[in-house]
């Protein structure tokens, strides 16, 4: 999609002088700008033993300094960097003429082409497309392959494991430990249930958690500081008993409907175990207030339509892994 010629104009004019004032920076500081002082004699300013000489930027600094500008004026010749002008080579991040040079069918080319007259950015649908047609077959057949046997499968697992770093890790992190707001996917609590078939569910359509503020319910704030209290003694922490037993009561007023009677949650909904000792948000008395009072929203986006339901038959098996050695 173009710019505006006004906005071509302002980026383009704003990249060349920056460029200029590049260049003419160096050369004033190539030079001895006060002439009754020789070079290599003191500039008369000293600190803690250091005095300073009147010497000129060393000659490697410059070279490379001029190498830079060279490089940026003949990139910004040849690709697209000033405004709407597309440089002499006429590259483009679409690839618009990409065929089945590289491997893409003649009906992904047709596809690729519909999305190029349309305006779309079909870089990423050229790359995606290529990659189905060279791999595609591998996913086809480890998602012929049941769960069951797929965890089993080294290869499988390797292949899960750097589509999980792809995609997953920036939530989970790359040893899947999660993080505040994010599970730990190799330990053995779930949310939602660790069992093969709801973990590709969780994949394939997302999730999305929340704990209303207060449980939804009329707590005033001065019951926040024993609701708290009440749960810290859920999970064996050292606690106030009388000021716990006072917030059983708020408990059992607004939480319970989530949590169970037990407080050890439901899996259907996504509540937590509040008996455990595993935290997503902190354990501390002050996140569990924060918890009570402002409530909680967790989103797991659905990957069914970015990955496809065959790659995340494969990290499904992944992620069973590594709370199932």
């Amino acid at each position: 999609m173009l710019m505006s010629n006004f906005w071509s104009m302002w980026i383009s004019i704003l990249t060349i002088l920056v460029i200029i004032g590049c260049f003419v920076l160096l050369r004033i500081c190539s030079k001895n700008t006060t002439p009754d002082i020789k070079e290599g004699e003191s500039m008369g300013h000293s600190f803690d033993g250091i005095e300073e000489l009147n010497n000129p930027l060393p000659k490697w600094w410059s070279y490379m300094f001029y190498i830079t500008i060279v490089f940026g004026v003949i990139y910004l010749a040849l690709y697209p960097g000033l405004g709407n002008f597309k440089g002499f080579l006429g590259w483009s991040s679409s690839n618009q003429s990409i065929g089945t040079e590289q491997g893409i069918k003649a009906d992904s080319k047709a596809a690729i082409e519909n999305a190029a007259k349309e305006g779309r950015w079909v870089q990423y649908d050229v790359e995606v497309k290529s990659a189905d047609d060279k791999y595609g077959h591998i996913f086809k057949e480890y998602a012929a392959t049941p769960l069951e046997e797929l965890v089993k499968n080294p290869e499988a697992l390797k292949v899960g494991g750097r589509l999980f770093l792809q995609n997953c890790a920036q939530c989970h992190g790359s040893d899947a430990r999660g993080s505040t707001g994010f599970p730990n996917l190799t330990d053995a609590d779930w949310l939602y249930g660790g069992d093969l078939a709801t973990i590709k569910a969780s994949i394939m359509n997302g999730r999305r958690g929340m704990m209303p503020p207060k449980g939804g319910l009329p707590i005033d704030d001065s019951e926040i500081p024993g609701l708290a209290e009440y749960v810290v003694s859920l999970s064996g922490g050292e606690h106030d008993a009388a000021l716990a037993a006072q917030g059983q009561g708020s408990f059992m007023k607004g939480c319970f409907a989530c949590h169970g009677m037990d407080a050890k949650g439901n899996k259907f909904m996504g509540a937590p175990n509040l008996t455990d000792n595993v935290w997503l948000y902190g354990s501390s008395r002050g996140k569990i207030e924060e918890s009570i009072k402002f409530g909680r929203a967790g989103v797991m986006p659905a990957w069914k339509d970015v990955l496809g339901e065959e790659k995340v038959h494969v990290i499904t098996a992944y992620v069973y892994s590594l709370s199932n050695k």
